[in-house]
């Protein structure tokens, strides 16, 4: 009996690694639904920030490495949740949230804060009705400048 039941664990770990399955999920904290989160990713970011979120400099700029960043330096929190890509897209407030805080953990999780506020329904709402336009690459550029600031300050002695 015992042989039967280990073989049939050894199986269904084989299975789900086959299928993509893991064993552990990481915690993230607002993401109530990372499968969804992932499917709406495919469908709505995908095609202008590639699978992996790398972009392409240009007009569709990277979010690997980098997104998670934006958190770190005053304004980012917001701009996040007014880019046109976000503010505009035709998902509701509640999977918007959701699709965005697992954008930040699975694109950018070594800058993740520790002591990250995960976006609400409530937020992205409230954001969504200021979207960012024509001044978001000045405002991009002006909070990737801080990010290089913020860089050199704590790596002072």
């Amino acid at each position: 009996m015992k042989r039967t039941a280990l073989g049939l664990a050894a199986g269904l770990a084989v299975l789900a690694a086959a299928v993509g399955v893991r064993a552990s999920v990481p915690t993230m904290r607002g993401v109530s639904n990372p499968q969804q989160a992932r499917i709406d990713y495919m469908l709505k970011c995908q095609g202008c920030h590639r699978p992996d979120g790398t972009g392409d400099d240009h007009s569709n700029p990277p979010m690997k490495n980098i997104v998670a960043r934006f958190l770190g330096v005053p304004g980012g929190r917001e701009f996040l949740g007014r880019v046109p890509g976000v503010s505009t897209v035709d998902l509701d407030d509640v999977r918007l949230a959701n699709l965005l805080n697992w954008t930040l953990y699975t694109y950018d999780p070594a800058h993740m804060p520790t002591d990250f506020r995960p976006y609400t329904a409530k937020e992205i709402g409230e954001l969504r009705r200021h979207p960012l336009r024509l001044e978001r690459a000045d405002m991009r550029a002006r909070l990737v400048a801080g990010f290089v600031q913020e860089r050199t300050e704590t790596q002072s002695p």
